[in-house]
């Protein structure tokens, strides 16, 4: 299994002489784990674009976010809390900021609760800055393969269950919970979703209609199939999922 880590050079000790925001990220993230972080993202790209020119949804595209000033995104409409919150999204900013958003800036329309691992946090925002004009890792990222025997022992074995960390309300934990958790909380409860029983083509068109008839965004793939996927399997027609009243 191969993990990208976050390692910074001549390149980027050159960014953060020219760009004083960015100039904590060596210390804070010299070992994060972006693999991690994109996973996390998981939970953000409902309401954010993070690729270069990706249109804004219901937050700010987050490219280049790392080291931007606060609030300047072209074409958002962002919360006087937000504007009046002002300076640049150094690393410390950003770790506050997902660590406590209502805290950090009292007002801002982010409804996200937070991530309270320190870990998590650090590998979100890597992660973030792989995405800019001038990437954390410039000139310096590298992939560490563990040692074979090492790796096989890491994986886990067929038939194993690996261990999904996260509160996923009343939908089944088991691979895909998560990807499918983040995309449909975004606008509406999970029970929505575990009162259905739909086949795999239902919730295709479900999805589509989603698109098409309510303004969600198209959901990108793999994510899409790993949905599909996840809904077919535990909840189907058969309701094998369904909640019982408490």
């Amino acid at each position: 299994m191969k993990l990208a880590r976050v390692r910074l050079g001549v390149v980027g000790l050159a960014l953060f002489a020219a760009t004083p925001a960015l100039a904590d990220v060596q210390a804070g993230l010299a070992d994060a784990d972006t693999a991690k972080g994109e996973k996390l993202f998981k939970r953000c790209f409902a309401c954010h674009t993070i690729d270069k020119d990706g249109k804004n949804k219901v937050g700010p595209n987050l490219y280049g976010v790392v080291g931007k000033s606060v609030a300047q995104v072209e074409g958002y409409s962002y919360s006087p809390a937000m504007k009046a919150y002002g300076g640049e999204w150094t690393v410390e900013r950003l770790d506050a900021y997902l660590l406590q958003p209502r805290a950090e800036v009292k007002g801002t329309k982010m409804a996200f609760a937070g991530l309270k691992k320190e870990e998590d946090r650090v590998n979100l925002i890597a992660y973030l800055g792989t995405f800019s004009d001038t990437p954390v890792q410039s000139g310096a990222a590298v992939e560490e393969a563990a040692p074979a025997e090492q790796t096989a022992s890491a994986e886990p074995a067929k038939g194993d269950v690996q261990e999904i960390e996260g509160d996923f309300g009343r939908l089944k934990v088991a691979p895909g919970v998560d990807t499918t958790f983040y995309a449909c909380t975004a606008c509406h409860s999970e029970m929505i979703v575990a009162q259905q029983g739909l086949t795999r083509e239902g919730w295709d068109e479900m999805l589509e209609w989603m698109v098409d008839e309510q303004g969600m965004d198209d959901i990108p793939e793999p994510d899409r199939t790993e949905i599909l996927d996840y809904l077919a399997t535990h909840y189907n027609e058969d309701r094998p999922n369904f909640p019982n009243p408490n």
